[in-house]
């Protein structure tokens, strides 16, 4: 048994001695510690959103925020304003001026007078600027706090009484402006004016409107100024481009009398001409001693009001029909060839009695006139025959109101019976105040050779007589009133749809034919007088500018 077993051990001994070797086991992975995220910090409650409207921010801008949804929203002059990405933001720029009362002089001044007088009370009229408390607020963030003697806080409703009453100017924000406030210049800036650059002007406020949600309507917050809503236009006195007047454009050229003040008129979105006399191609050579009283003018004469940028010309004038039918017709004919609108005047009665219709920077414009001294007599217009609008103040008042309806600003001229003196009679004021009653926002006199009065009359401005623009009437003969080489250009402003400013132009006659821009003094010196004569003002003595000696030797009627 055990000889057996032997062998078989010796045999198992064997085999195992022949096998491989035992791989030894793979170890277990060592897991790595998970890192534990540090402790998030503990959320800094932001400041709560606490809606508010700023004491700078002015009535108007007032109440269009008023109208917002939901009303949860800050409102105020930027610097006060701070930024938060994280809420919706809109950017408001808010324009003021510096203003006075219609009948001031001054047609300026610089920014460090301005300043001077905010911060140190010295005073630029000899009276505190008024100022409501909103406006003192917000210049407050421009210039620091007001000396104590520099302003004075007038409520809003109150500036314009107050102002007038006292002679004293004032701050108001742009909306404010309207026609019994002159609005100042500063460093030569004006924002009625079309050269006006807002970059360089210094009363201008941001105001940001900040929600944490978007507000309906908020896209209607916006400027109080946009230059695409501003129209000016020009008016002008007497133009008769005859006698003297003539006689020098032959000699210095057609274009010779507009040299000097062309630029305003060019640039105004519409330029007025008054032209009383007819074109005519048999048109003598003129005579600057012509004694009889009956004109034309050279057909080539009408490169004057091109090259001064005529928009609109008047017919009313008495002497439209010296040259008859044929002289009017060819006289339209030439307009209508320079796509010139004409009103006062025309073909026949209905032509002549249509208005100049105009649309500029989305203000709608009338331009409608009258003949008064020849109604019923040749010189007007008929069913079938041209001339000058007679004066029907049935239609005129009717027409006036109609178009006011439509949203016109009406313009409304006369060519009413001619005087040399500074105040109209009775019944001109009569006829004048009766187209303001019906509407019209502007009455002007085109018959006037020497300047005349103006007022303000229920809400418009009547200018009763502008004087001469382009007429030989030099003051070197006996009977000629001193300074009816004077004349006015009447520059108005409308924004909106309504007339915000009137601003006087003013030009002195020279050499028979040409008008150039006043002095200081001369223009002080008018303004003056013509304040004095409206009542407005009491009468200042200044020295009466010597007649300058014309340039184009000539003897006149």
């Amino acid at each position: 048994m055990k000889k057996i077993y032997q062998p078989l051990l010796i045999l198992f001994t064997l085999l195992a001695s022949c096998a491989p070797q035992a791989t030894p086991s793979l170890q277990s992975p060592v897991s790595t510690p998970t890192p534990t995220p540090p402790p998030s910090p503990e959320p800094v409650a932001s400041a709560p959103f606490e809606p508010r409207i700023g004491a700078s921010v002015p009535a108007s801008l007032r109440e269009q925020a008023q109208k917002l949804t939901p009303q949860k929203f800050i409102l105020d002059a930027s610097p006060l304003v701070e930024s938060n990405p994280n809420l919706n933001e809109t950017k408001i720029t808010w324009l003021y001026a510096l203003v006075a009362p219609f009948p001031t002089v001054t047609d300026g001044v610089t920014l460090d007078q301005l300043q001077t007088a905010w911060t140190q009370g010295i005073l630029l009229n000899g009276t505190p600027l008024l100022v409501d408390e909103s406006t003192r607020d917000a210049l407050t963030l421009l210039w620091d706090a007001p000396a104590a003697s520099a302003i004075r806080i007038v409520s809003t409703g109150d500036l314009l009484a107050t102002a007038w009453a006292e002679s004293a100017w004032a701050i108001v924000p742009f909306e404010d402006i309207q026609p019994k406030w002159k609005v100042l210049a500063i460093d030569g800036q004006s924002p009625i004016r079309k050269n006006f650059d807002i970059t360089t002007y210094p009363l201008v406020i941001n105001f940001t409107l900040q929600s944490p949600q978007i507000l309906q309507s908020s896209n209607s917050l916006s400027s109080n100024y946009d230059p695409s809503h501003l129209t000016t236009v020009i008016l002008t006195g007497v133009t008769a481009l005859v006698r003297a007047t003539a006689l020098t454009m032959e000699y210095k050229g057609v274009t010779y009398p507009g040299e000097k003040i062309r630029d305003a008129l060019r640039e105004a979105d519409i330029a007025h001409i008054s032209n009383e006399i007819p074109f005519f191609t048999g048109c003598t050579f003129p005579k600057a001693d012509q004694a009889a009283l009956v004109f034309c003018s050279d057909p080539k004469y009408m490169d004057l009001f091109t090259d001064v940028g005529a928009d609109v010309i008047e017919l009313t004038g008495n002497h439209f029909a010296d040259r008859g039918a044929q002289g009017m017709l060819e006289t339209i004919q030439i307009y209508n060839e320079h796509h010139l609108p004409y009103f006062g005047g025309g073909a026949d009665l209905q032509d002549s009695l249509k208005p100049a219709l105009f649309e500029v920077n989305g203000n709608k414009i009338a331009f409608i006139g009258c003949n008064k001294p020849d109604v019923d007599r040749f010189p007007t217009a008929r069913d079938f025959r041209p001339g000058a609008a007679p004066c029907d103040f049935d239609y005129l008042a009717q027409k006036i109101a109609e178009l006011k309806s439509q949203g016109y600003v009406v313009i409304s001229t006369f060519q009413w019976n001619e005087s040399y003196d500074s105040h109209p009679n009775p019944q001109q004021v009569k006829d004048f105040r009766l187209m303001a009653d019906s509407g019209a926002s502007i009455v002007s006199g085109s018959q006037a050779h020497y300047a005349q009065m103006m007022e303000f009359y229920d809400g418009a401005f009547i200018h009763y007589g502008l004087g001469n623009l382009f007429f030989d009437q030099m003051g070197d003969q006996d009977w000629m009133p001193k300074g009816i080489r004077r004349e006015f250009l009447d520059r108005y402003v409308i924004y909106d749809g309504k007339l915000i400013g009137v601003e006087l132009l003013t030009a002195m006659l020279e050499d028979y034919s040409r008008p150039r821009w006043m002095t200081e003094e001369e223009r002080a010196a008018f303004l003056n007088d013509y304040f004095y004569y409206s009542g407005w003002a009491p009468l200042i003595p200044t020295p009466i500018p010597a007649v300058t000696p014309t340039l184009t030797p000539m003897s006149i009627p």
